[in-house]
């Protein structure tokens, strides 16, 4: 079974990743940057998504001689023109995700509710140790709400409603969220690509 190393030491990432490849019947090993010693922490120096996570998928698969994948994801907000962007998992300048999700709600105090649309944005990267590259993308539309709802999720999902749905992104179950998130729609993207570019 070909190992495949995630940009990640998030345990949700590498979960998420191993159910999508799973239930697309793509049988590869998904282990993150913590199986791994001596692995550099990358900072997200880019102006995009793809950027960045180019960036970090080129790193860990030069460090761990292992095909990388990377995604950067983060939520864009229409009356914010697009911000938090590429800057959302630091818009508090780094005092965690309670702090941005609050930040957020601060800064869209006088937006009326009907200007409260959003969308989550994804972008995932895949290096492999023979230097071919190919990068992916994937987007969940929706709105913002003004108090957060549920506890599973993580980041701004808890005021976030997807497009088509009345409970926040931190409401819905893990399967639920797969089937419709941005980084489920890349790296469902991504399938085929790993398909085409990893030994059998």
């Amino acid at each position: 079974m070909t190992r495949v190393v995630l940009a990640s030491r998030n345990a949700h990432k590498i979960e998420e990743m191993d159910r999508i490849l799973d239930d697309a019947g793509l049988h590869v090993e998904v282990v993150g940057i913590d199986a791994f010693d001596d692995v550099p922490e990358v900072a997200e120096t880019e102006a995009t998504f793809e950027g960045n996570a180019l960036l970090k998928a080129r790193a860990v698969c030069a460090a761990t001689g292992a095909p990388a994948v990377s995604d950067d994801s983060g939520l864009c907000v229409d009356a914010l023109n697009g911000m938090p962007g590429v800057l959302s998992a630091r818009w508090s300048g780094g005092q965690g995700d309670v702090a941005n999700l609050e930040l957020v709600l601060a800064q869209l105090g006088d937006t009326p509710d009907d200007r409260l649309g959003a969308q989550f944005r994804c972008a995932v990267a895949l290096v492999l140790p023979d230097g071919r590259e190919a990068t992916v993308h994937g987007e969940m539309r929706g709105r913002l709400v003004r108090e957060p709802r549920g506890a599973n999720g993580f980041g701004y999902d808890p005021i976030f409603v997807p497009d088509g749905e009345l409970r926040t992104s931190a409401e819905l179950s893990d399967t639920e969220k797969d089937a419709i998130s941005h980084r489920g729609n890349a790296l469902r993207a991504l399938v085929p690509v790993l398909r085409d570019l990893l030994p059998e």
